[in-house]
């Protein structure tokens, strides 16, 4: 769970976040700071930002959470809550409440319509796979796989239409709402839109996950690298100061809602940013270099910068 810094240390930011318009990812602390920022936009529709807080306060965690947000300001509590919302679906993958369903740990989809469900927090699966989009490409000749369905770029639209429903629960709504805003910010990392294949691993490399390095018994992932590539801080001091560094963009890409062009990006960038030089082929280990890390946090600034803009965009259409 997140844990805030007490009130007086905060108020010293509060200038900073009434004037923060940009953001970083894709941990914690990228998820975060992509709601942050997309709330931020909500400014100018009172009436949708009510809408989302009201969701928000039926997540079945909202008692830990208004714990967690108590020392803040009071008007700050809202942004700080939908920060924390954007985080619930990864939260619930250590939820003993909830369990893995499918094959893989979870990740790879379950036959049925089990792994399409939309029924709200009934539902007690952690549908991992709904996080990501399987695109695979070969650097050799090898078969490309299939790519697992349901995906990410199949749940959003549901989302979407669940939010836009005049008939749907608001509990249903809340339950689509924070899947909604982690999954945003989960496809415009470049990993979470591809995998890599070869003939040493010929069903693909899990979107860098199966991409070590350093060597073993060392545990440290490509994927892991570019989700935490601008930083972990989550309390609002870091959020906050962080949340200066990247503009929101404000033209035709900020409005560009269909999540397959925002894969097809994704796609495009891991082939030419994330799988270049230090990372070679296969599984490595690889040692990242001072260049690899530059131009990874250059990249991720604009990916979530633009998650930021399209996720404001996407409650302003859909709940107005």
């Amino acid at each position: 769970m997140v844990r805030f810094v007490p009130v007086t240390v905060v108020a010293i930011a509060l200038g900073v976040f009434a004037g923060g318009v940009s953001v970083r990812a894709w941990n914690d602390h990228g998820h975060m700071l992509v709601a942050f920022v997309a709330y931020q936009q909500l400014s100018t529709v009172p009436a949708v930002k009510a809408k989302v807080d009201a969701l928000i306060r039926l997540n079945p965690l909202i008692g830990d959470w208004d714990r967690e947000v108590a020392s803040l300001p009071v008007d700050m509590r809202p942004a700080a809550l939908f920060a924390i919302a954007a985080t619930w679906a990864d939260i619930i993958k250590s939820d003993p409440a909830h369990h893995d369903d499918g094959t893989s740990g979870g990740n790879r989809p379950p036959p049925g319509q089990s792994a399409f469900a939309n029924t709200g927090y009934s539902d007690t699966a952690r549908h991992k796979y709904w996080h990501f989009i399987d695109t695979p490409f070969a650097t050799d000749q090898t078969t490309l796989p299939a790519v697992p369905f349901p995906h990410t770029v199949e749940r959003i639209p549901v989302l979407r239409k669940t939010l836009a429903s005049p008939t749907a629960t608001p509990a249903l709504k809340s339950y689509d709402l924070v899947w909604l805003l982690h999954l945003v910010g989960d496809l415009h990392q470049p990993l979470h839109a591809v995998t890599r294949v070869n003939q040493s691993q010929p069903r693909g490399d899990d979107g860098g996950n199966g991409v070590r390095l350093c060597a073993m018994p060392c545990r440290d992932v490509l994927h892991l690298f570019w989700d935490g590539v601008l930083g972990n801080d989550t309390d609002p001091i870091g959020l906050l100061i962080d949340a200066t560094a990247v503009k929101v963009p404000t033209g035709p890409d900020a409005t560009n809602l269909d999540p397959a062009k925002w894969a097809a990006e994704s796609f495009a960038l891991a082939r030419s940013e994330v799988y270049r030089q230090p990372i070679g082929p296969g599984a490595g280990p690889f040692t990242i270099n001072a260049a690899y890390v530059q131009n990874a946090q250059r990249v991720a600034g604009e990916r979530v910068a633009l998650a930021a803009a399209r996720l404001a965009n996407i409650l302003k259409n859909d709940l107005r």
